[in-house]
């Protein structure tokens, strides 16, 4: 993905960039991140590590003021991709940017060669759940108090990407 790409021509989301995520990103989303995720909120530490890590994608998305609207990472290996994160500010939810981060992850495990997007989200979460419903994602497992200290459980969904793929839909935050 080239660096500052509009999202989408026309309509709200005219004004949402899409990017890479950088390193030096990473001190600016730690307020979202902890906002958005309390005590399991990643640390500076493992975002670094992610970034750097071989098979990733790590997305940006920016107003054209620039912003910091949400971001989201995907691990690709072998023929499954996951989705290891997905935030979207708490001001700039319900707006589409959660959908247009979550299109392109989908996108990029295409092209990665994926037959198969994973993820894990908080049995609590169900704005997010929604997100994935209207994207095709399907429940597929359980794991019990997955999310610590706070004992949730995580649902696994999977999208097959045999076909469709990624549709347009509702839009949330991070899994």
């Amino acid at each position: 993905m080239t660096p500052a790409v509009p999202a989408a021509p026309g309509g709200p989301l005219a004004r949402v960039l899409l990017r890479r995520l950088r390193w030096w990103d990473v001190e600016r989303l730690l307020p979202v991140e902890a906002e958005l995720f309390g005590a399991g909120a990643w640390s500076a530490e493992l975002f670094w590590s992610e970034l750097a890590a071989p098979g990733r994608t790590y997305l940006a998305a920016e107003d054209r003021d620039g912003a910091l609207l949400g971001y989201g990472g995907l691990a690709l290996a072998g023929p499954d991709a996951d989705v290891q994160t997905l935030a979207v500010a708490p001001g700039a939810q319900r707006r589409g940017v959660g959908g247009l981060l979550l299109d392109a992850l989908v996108a990029a495990a295409r092209e990665g060669g994926a037959s198969a997007v994973l993820l894990e989200v908080r049995a609590d979460n169900a704005p997010a759940a929604a997100l994935y419903a209207a994207r095709g994602f399907e429940r597929i497992g359980v794991r019990r108090r997955y999310y610590q200290p706070e004992d949730v459980d995580a649902h696994v969904l999977r999208l097959r990407l045999g076909g469709s793929g990624a549709r347009s839909g509702a839009e949330t935050h991070r899994s």
